[in-house]
């Protein structure tokens, strides 16, 4: 883990976690496989999660007043289930079939949402059972590779939250999730003395990028917001089908 091309890479990577952070949830996906470009996948994620849980002190003060208290107690134990379920199978699941499943669902999620016509009448209700659902299976996604962002958005996008109350409930659902993966990653010697004292040096671009994110959804328009959302969804997902079969 040293010279040009793997810091390069490295303070990208934190700047995409932390504009995911500031609201912008699918640009924090990408800092993972931004970062295995220099070294294994494995690796990048236990490197970047202390960037992701500083990024989230600053993601919950941006977003302090702005989520969606029901959406949040529905997908959050859904969600600790799921690390919970990914802990317990760390061993036995191979990274490549949980990345390539990833982004099947984000992409038949993203294509449906751009070829249909857009919904009318009033909002999706958050319902219980599929909330724990895909709850689950965001946190064991978020647990194995950070990737619990498609997941997630299949059950809360169809919901309409506003853009500002979206981007804060997601902030705040991961950062509860990452913090809980602390545990495992540390028991799992992914939080060793090597790569705590990298993601210290990454940490000031990724705090200075929250910002920048929280400003972005702010200046978007909100229907923009979300084609843009949806958008990088597929995107992602299509990386993720590539990066699983492919091994």
């Amino acid at each position: 883990m040293d010279g040009i091309w793997f810091w390069s890479l490295a303070v990208i990577a934190s700047i995409f976690v932390g504009m995911g952070k500031g609201g912008l949830p699918v640009v924090g996906m990408l800092g993972v496989p931004v970062l295995s470009l220099a070294i294994s996948p494995i690796a990048a994620a236990g490197l970047l999660l202390p960037v992701y849980v500083l990024s989230d002190m600053f993601g919950l003060y941006a977003y302090r007043h702005a989520y969606d208290r029901r959406v949040l107690a529905i997908v959050v134990p859904g969600m600790i289930f799921g690390v919970a379920v990914g802990w317990a199978t760390a061993h036995l699941v191979p990274e490549w079939a949980v990345t390539a499943l990833v982004g099947v669902i984000g992409a038949v999620f993203a294509l449906n949402a751009l070829l249909r016509r857009a919904p009318e009448g009033p909002p999706r209700p958050a319902q219980v059972a599929p909330g724990l659902f895909w709850g689950g299976i965001a946190g064991f996604t978020s647990f194995v590779s950070h990737t619990g962002g498609p997941p997630y958005q299949v059950y809360t996008l169809p919901l309409r939250m506003t853009k500002t109350v979206f981007a804060g409930t997601s902030t705040i659902a991961f950062a509860i999730i990452n913090a809980v993966k602390l545990v495992p990653y540390y028991f799992l010697d992914q939080l060793n003395p090597g790569n705590l004292k990298i993601a210290v040096v990454l940490m000031p671009p990724a705090a200075l990028a929250v910002f920048a994110g929280v400003r972005l959804v702010q200046w978007l328009p909100e229907k923009l917001f979300f084609r843009i959302v949806t958008w990088a969804l597929l995107a992602v997902s299509v990386k993720l089908i590539f990066d699983g079969l492919t091994g």
